[in-house]
């Protein structure tokens, strides 16, 4: 969420720095969406202002009330009690006014995306993605054979059911099964184990781990940008009992409405009876409550899309000390995406799914940690890697390429042979105060002088389903085995996955 102050006080610079998002927001551009914003600000501020000075002269009217009764002045107290009358009915339109004006305004911050940091390198998409050479790591391994993708090795080893998957739970869905399954246990594991770790040096790991709610509320997945945005992106937990003790409500609302819409007919038989047109607008204004409780019924719940949603919102709605940041914090989930946007993508295998599990990594810091945290967070994902000598290289997104929350985003790419290139397998994202303005989630200063947002930051340590299938591609011999990495052998108890 954007701080309108800063908008209203810097609109040259909010404007060029919507404007390296490189895209128009309900088709306008990020001129014409500020000038929106403003002019929704300044009539709020009006009918706010109009409010407050209705309300004052209403108290003040109210007081000379009494004292004009005192001195017997009945004409001059009928008067003020008159204008009284009169102020309380405009004051009830400005309180109207300002608050669907505020709820407007909000309406459109929300749907903003975070403003790019200075050094995020511009550009419409993924092609303008810049590599960080100095965070690369080894180099692609060589076969003497053409190597072979995850999911051809998966089922030759008749360990990975896509099939199967997809006659209980459609596509993209896998059932994984003995030491596949074994595999994606242990390399969790392991990421916790290393994340949770606490390093001499405090550069790496230190993270809380942590057990999260997998269903989240409305005001949680927006807090973290979810919603209302990427709402097509989720799954909905619906409770079916729910929405049956409201489902025969609206359907007699929706009755008795198409009754009203017989409105000639009425007004032709008893005409001075019944406003007919009133009566259908109230039955109207139900019947659209009715749908909306319906609505809200079947929302009531989302499963989380990443660990990201419950974690950051730990901290939502609350005041920390100082002294409590940075605050850490990892889980191990599974996660729930519709792929909305990725229809015709990677439909082989198990690179895009509805479900997979992920360690998450979320950390909480003042405003001047922020920028350090994320480097110190894409270093403590990418040790995961270099562990198990999975080659991969660290790319800056481009303003066109980062996530709706993100100010910043490192994307961690690692080599899969089966595809012969770089595919991502963490984001590693420093979303400023954007999420926390959502979440109105602050702290309080050493100095204890008034309270700040925090900022939030969060990265994947990493996907577990995607390191399965790298160690899958990398670590396969030609006849279809898998070798198992040094470091995972202790948590497999075996050090190759053979066809039995």
């Amino acid at each position: 969420m954007h701080d309108i102050k800063q908008i209203r006080e810097n609109r040259d610079a909010f404007v060029a720095a919507l404007a390296r998002r490189a895209s128009a927001f309900d088709g306008r551009s990020p001129d014409e969406t500020a000038a929106d914003i403003l002019d929704l600000d300044a009539r709020w501020r009006a009918a706010k202002a109009n409010f407050e000075q209705h309300r004052a002269r209403q108290n003040e009217a109210s007081r000379a009330i009494g004292q004009a009764k005192a001195k017997k002045d009945e004409a001059g107290a009928k008067a003020l009690m008159d204008e009284v009358a009169h102020l309380k009915q405009a004051i009830q339109k400005d309180e109207a006014d300002e608050r669907a004006l505020d709820e407007e305004l909000k309406k459109k911050l929300a749907g903003l995306p975070n403003l790019p940091a200075e050094d995020v390198p511009a550009g419409p998409d993924e092609a303008f993605n810049v590599e960080v050479k100095e965070r690369a790591f080894g180099a692609p391994p060589k076969f003497d054979f053409k190597p072979k993708e995850h999911f051809e090795l998966g089922e030759a080893l008749g360990l990975m059911d896509f099939e199967r998957a997809a006659k209980v739970s459609g596509a993209r869905f896998v059932y994984l099964k003995g030491a596949l399954a074994k595999l994606e246990r242990s390399l969790g594991a392991f990421m916790l184990d290393v994340q949770t770790a606490k390093f001499d040096d405090g550069k790496l790991g230190g993270y809380v781990e942590i057990v999260p709610p997998l269903m989240v509320t409305d005001d949680a997945a927006f807090g973290t940008g979810q919603l209302p945005k990427f709402e097509e992106d989720l799954f909905a937990a619906v409770n079916i009992r729910e929405i049956a003790q409201v489902a025969t409500g609206p359907g007699k609302v929706l009755e008795a409405y198409e009754s009203a819409l017989r409105i000639e007919e009425f007004q032709t038989a008893h005409p001075e009876e019944v406003d007919y047109e009133q009566l259908g607008a109230a039955y109207q204004r139900t019947a659209e409550a009715a749908q909306e409780r319906i609505r809200s019924f079947k929302r009531k719940r989302w499963l989380i899309p990443t660990a990201e949603v419950p974690l950051t919102n730990l901290v939502r709605e609350e005041i920390l000390d100082e002294a409590q940041l940075p605050m850490r914090l990892t889980a191990w989930t599974p996660c729930f995406r519709a792929e909305a946007g990725a229809a015709g993508k990677d439909t082989r295998g198990m690179i895009r799914q509805h479900q997979f599990s992920k360690v998450e990594l979320v950390s909480i810091v003042a405003p001047e940690q922020s920028v350090a945290e994320h480097e110190r967070m894409t270093d403590c994902a990418q040790e995961v890697l270099k562990r198990l000598g999975l080659a991969h290289r660290v790319v800056t997104l481009c303003t066109g390429d980062m996530g709706f929350s993100a100010q910043k985003t490192y994307d961690i790419e690692v080599w899969l042979p089966g595809q012969d290139r770089f595919r991502e397998i963490s984001s590693c994202s420093n979303c400023g105060d954007f999420q926390a303005r959502r979440m109105n989630a602050r702290y309080r200063p050493k100095d204890g002088k008034g309270t700040r947002f925090v900022h939030t930051l969060n990265g994947s340590g990493l996907a577990v389903g995607r390191t399965l299938i790298a160690v899958l591609e990398n670590y396969q011999d030609a006849d279809g085995s898998i070798r198992i990495p040094d470091v995972l052998q202790h948590y497999m108890g075996m050090k190759k996955i053979e066809k039995r």
